[in-house]
């Protein structure tokens, strides 16, 4: 059982050692594109929303 963890904590250390980590330029770059995204959608969200609010309220109200 513990030479199993030991092999695993090897295998973990050689695998981490493969990878390659984005630079901070691409992180940034990254981050920039998630929150421009996130922006777009909570934008065209929000305008379906008030859209269906105001055609559902005027059916209401008929």
């Amino acid at each position: 059982m513990l030479e199993k963890i030991r092999v695993f904590l090897r295998e973990a250390k050689s695998e981490i050692r493969r990878v390659v980590f984005p630079s901070r330029k691409q992180t940034v770059q990254a981050s920039i594109g998630v929150i421009l995204f996130s922006a777009f959608v909570a934008l065209y969200f929000g305008v379906l929303d008030f859209i269906f609010s105001r055609l559902i309220s005027k059916l209401l109200t008929f």
